[in-house]
């Protein structure tokens, strides 16, 4: 009789053990792991899976559950249908409860209209076109309530922030070179998420101050996001006389872009959106050519854009030996789908998109708080970015530093961040422009 009793109590342990094993909300992390985008993706999640899991992980009631991310790598820079086929498996063969992450803008729209299918939240963090929301969410609220946007800021707020950064780097040719009606090139890779900032930026760089930049578009180029050699696109440029050059980047093109703009000496500084310039190896990616390339980003070491941001950076640092790009910003999206899910106290997928809706988190990019499209809110108190450029070596912040976001209705409003540093000209253009006509 004893034998028997003892039996059934570790029978009973067995299916304790199991039912414990079973207690894990499963979230795939979306991207295209071959590249590094993809890889921060897995990262930044990796962090905050940890560090929730080792906190106790989610409560629901009085059960406890622990994260469990499932890897699913997109390929989307490659292929669309992979990219549809890799979120249809996660959900159905490997039974993932939600989505964070995509990349591509044009393969996110299949995928989350997957997710939307399951009735699954897709908490995207990397893709940037305003459509992946607007004209979704506001007009199909019921079938696209599922979706949120965490990173980036979508295009339109893109536009406004690589803007900033550019009309930084026009004053400074006025101030430093006296050249007063500078000529800009613009180049941006065939993505859908750039055509709005290429729109916008054509048709500010020739409009008259003080509503555009006062300056002259001597040309747009539209290279691959995949190319492997750029120079004739900088050979153009050079002929053309620029000054700067605009770029719109986030695939692999940017690294042999800012290689050979580095190595050829062309005398037009770059400035704009260059994912792989936020990269920690982008010195060594670019054989030393790429310093004082500068781009928008959201993370810099010593630059506290939060409370949280310089400790998880010097984490993201420690733990794999890289800086944070943007899309290591699953971070955040992770720790705000944990938050939503231990507010709403439920699994259920509408409650916890009420919670999401009602998100005000301060994260480590950002404040984050999301607006009727479920988009990120921007603006001084919100999500701001960076914009970084490479000197001694490293990557650093040069904007916001006194920066007047609305100097009509508000005068007295500055946003700096603390450790920011003033924009630096690359010394050959210096060189160039101070010893010719211009």
């Amino acid at each position: 009789m004893k034998a028997i009793v003892r039996l059934v109590a570790v029978f009973l342990l067995v299916l304790g053990v199991i039912g414990c094993a079973q207690e894990s909300i499963r979230v795939g992390i979306v991207g295209p792991m071959g590249y590094m985008p993809g890889e921060q993706h897995w990262q930044g999640a990796l962090m905050a899976a940890e560090e929730i899991n080792e906190a106790g992980g989610i409560t629901i009631g009085d059960r406890a559950y622990r994260l469990e991310l499932v890897r699913v790598d997109s390929n989307e820079l490659h292929s669309v249908s992979d990219a549809v086929i890799a979120v249809e498996r996660a959900i159905t063969g490997q039974r993932v409860d939600f989505l964070v992450g995509g990349y591509r803008s044009e393969a996110v729209f299949p995928m989350t209209e997957v997710a939307v299918d399951h009735g699954k939240i897709f908490l995207i963090a990397g893709a940037a076109a305003d459509t992946l929301l607007k004209g979704r969410v506001d007009e199909d609220y019921d079938r696209y309530k599922y979706l949120f946007r965490v990173t980036p800021i979508r295009s339109t707020d893109l536009a406004r922030l690589s803007i900033l950064l550019l009309i930084d780097v026009v004053e400074t040719f006025r101030d430093q070179l006296g050249i007063d009606r500078p000529r800009v090139a613009v180049v941006a890779e065939r993505a859908e998420w750039a055509e709005e900032l290429v729109r916008r930026v054509e048709t500010l760089i020739s409009a008259p101050l003080p509503h555009g930049l006062g300056g002259e578009h001597v040309g747009t180029w539209r290279p691959s996001a995949l190319a492997s050699d750029v120079r004739g696109e900088l050979t153009a440029i050079e002929r053309a006389g620029a000054h700067i050059i605009y770029t719109a980047f986030s695939g692999p093109v940017g690294v042999p872009f800012g290689r050979e703009w580095g190595r050829l000496e062309i005398p037009a500084a770059t400035v704009g959106i260059n994912v792989q310039a936020q990269s920690g190896k982008w010195l060594e990616d670019t054989h030393g050519h790429g310093a004082y390339t500068a781009t928008a980003g959201i993370y810099a070491r010593d630059v506290a854009v939060t409370p949280a941001t310089v400790s998880f950076v010097e984490e993201f640092v420690e733990q794999f030996d890289e800086l944070p790009l943007y899309t290591a910003a699953t971070y955040d999206a992770v720790h705000i789908l944990a938050a939503a899910i231990a507010e709403a106290d439920s699994l259920l997928a509408d409650d916890i998109v009420s919670a999401l809706e009602d998100t005000d988190y301060p994260g480590t990019m950002a404040r984050f708080v999301f607006d009727d499209l479920h988009d990120l809110m921007w603006g001084p108190g919100y999500a701001t970015g960076l914009g970084v450029q490479w000197v001694d070596d490293r990557a650093q912040a040069f904007w916001p530093r006194g920066w007047h976001p609305d100097p009509v209705n508000f005068p007295d409003l500055t946003v700096t961040y603390p450790g920011t540093i003033p924009y630096q000209i690359p010394p050959w253009v210096v060189d160039h422009w101070g010893s010719v006509e211009q």
